[in-house]
This record gives C-alpha cells, structure tokens and sequence, in this order.
C-alpha cells in the first residue's frame, strides 16, 4: 500500500495555502484575510509522506471574491476603512521533494513555494473630521514566498498517516504602507502544521484533515501585529475505480486574541473568524514511468464570517505531477 500513496505538498500552501494572502484584504488581521484561505489549504493526501523518495511539482489557481459590509472599519496598510471590496487571483508554483530516507515509520520531505498575486481593493477611505471618500487600487506581482524546510511524515499503519511541519512565510514581495492593494503581508510568519490522513479501503472512503497555527511578526512600516490564528479544514471524500473522487470540504479559521497596535487599539482589536463549506471533486492517474498526475477543482464559499472577507465565489484548481 505505501508504494501506491501519493504524497502531496503541504498545503497552504497552497497556498494556500494556501493559503495566503496580501494585506488589501486580511482576518481581522491587518487586511481582513491573514495567510491562509478558509477551505483550501487541507489536500487530498497530505498526511502522506512518501517512503519512497519522489518529486512533485504542483500548479495550483486560486480566485476570491470577498467583502465586509455594514461600513465596518478595516485597517489596510497605513489607512482604515469603511467596508472592503476585494478580489484576489492567486497562481502557486510549488516544488517539493521527498528524501532518501530508508524503510521505516518516518519519512521527510521539503518544498518550496512561489506564489503570484493579481489583487484589486475597492474601499471607503476615512479622513480627518469624519470625512471619507471612495478609492480603488490594483496590484499584480510576485507574492510573499513560502518556505517548509522539512515535513515530517509518520505512519501508524498502510492507512493511517500524520505529517507534520513549520512552514515560513517570508516578505519577498513589493510592499506599499499607502496602497490598498499590496503584494506582501511586510512580516515574517511561522505557521506550525499538523495533518492527517485516513484511508477506508473497505467503503472506499478518505479523510484528509490540517490544523495550523499562523504566527505573525510586526509589520514595521504600519506597527500592526495580527494576533495568532488557529486554522482546521478537514476533507471527506468517496473513491470510484475509474480514479475519481467526490466530496466535501469544510474549514475555519479561528482569531487567537486581539491585533496589536495603534490602529488595532482604536477598533478594539479588530478579532475575527470565519467557516466555509464547498464540494471537491479530484481526478488520479498513472502515467507512464511511475508518474502520477492529480487534479482538483473545489468550491468553498463562505458560510459565515466575523471581521474576515466574505466570499460566495472561493475557487481553487489544481493539478500536481508526480514522478
């Protein structure tokens, strides 16, 4: 059975993990959205690290369209704001290989991320004596990247798997305290992650699950600093013979704590949360010289959110080759 498990990157990754995210739009964090997307960093698979040593390049397209109504104060960069229109189209390149480390119950693997962002911000700014008026911004360029120096995989059994792993964020990206719309968070964060698969053989069914913990430096060019957030997505999905599954992904992401700065004080920390909720369906095949390739297509709208993006229109697609 282990020969035949794939094992794919971490996510946030993708990206997530995803996610991920850029501080036009932030969790009650600065931006209303914070580093991972609710619903997209959990992967099929992602308990899995291989015990055979392998290499997997994924491509995966990740699009929000997200809003906090209601004239609700956001802060973005060095401004606030009074509701936020946000759109973001992420394109997550990720290199992750897995190393030549024997039989055994444990196997390590480490990957890499380069994200590229397209962001557009539509907000109310306010000014002095109360005045406020409407502005947009855009933003295209590369994003913040992703880093996992090791992923620790462990096998309870030939069905039951956990991997776990510190993933960084580093701020690479081009960052402007006066834009709306930027390609970098401006601060480093660590993210430890758990994650677990379990494989049904008998009722052809498999639960993927991810728990994380996003924690953020101080952006200096803004003195904000998110508070820490906790993140689960777990994932069911029903395998068919002709090498597709179907199923559903449900996630939340979880603010530990209230924002710390000047303008985190004034909006009383500005904590936030949100859960989201949306079918996947995924397609394996074998190719030719032990390759592999997988594609995924989700949608997870948000099913209710508290200072974070709202969004109904949360698609991720992605397609990972193995070999």
């Amino acid at each position: 059975m282990f020969l035949r498990l794939k094992s794919l990157r971490k996510s946030s990754a993708f990206v997530l993990a995803v996610a991920l995210i850029s501080p036009p739009l932030a969790s009650a964090t600065e931006g209303a959205l914070g580093r991972q997307i609710t619903g997209t960093t959990v992967q099929p698979n992602i308990g899995i690290v291989s015990p055979t040593p392998i290499t997997a390049v994924n491509l995966s397209q990740i699009y929000l369209d997200g809003k906090i109504r209601g004239s609700r104060e956001v802060p973005v960069g060095g401004n606030t704001t009074l509701g936020l229109d946000g759109q973001v189209a992420f394109t997550l390149a990720t290199l992750m290989k897995v190393w030549d480390t024997g039989a055994g119950r444990w196997n390590f693997a480490s990957s890499i991320t380069l994200p590229y962002i397209w962001t557009k911000v539509d907000a109310t700014l306010t000014g002095s004596r109360g005045r406020s008026g409407s502005n947009s911004d855009t933003a295209s360029n590369l994003f913040d990247i992703y880093m996992t120096p090791v992923i620790a995989g462990y096998h309870f059994s030939q069905t039951q798997h956990m991997a776990l792993s510190l993933n960084i964020w580093a701020p690479t990206g081009k960052y402007d305290q006066n834009s709306l719309a930027n390609p970098s968070l401006n601060n480093w964060t660590f993210v430890p992650q758990a994650a677990y698969t379990g494989i049904f053989p008998e009722s052809e069914f498999q639960i993927d699950a991810v728990a994380s913990l996003q924690v953020y430096t101080r952006n200096t060019a803004t003195d904000y600093r998110n508070a820490p957030i906790f993140g689960l997505d777990v994932m069911g999905r029903k395998m068919f013979k002709n090498g597709v599954a179907a199923g559903l992904v449900v996630g939340t992401q979880q603010q530990l704590g209230s924002d710390k700065g000047p303008t985190a004080d004034r909006l009383n920390g500005f904590k936030g949360n949100d859960w989201a909720v949306g079918p996947i369906v995924t397609y394996d095949r074998k190719l030719a010289d032990s390759r592999s390739l997988s594609l995924g297509l989700r949608w997870v709208p948000t099913l209710s959110s508290q200072r974070r993006l709202d969004s109904s229109s949360t698609l991720m697609a992605s397609a990972t080759l193995i070999f």
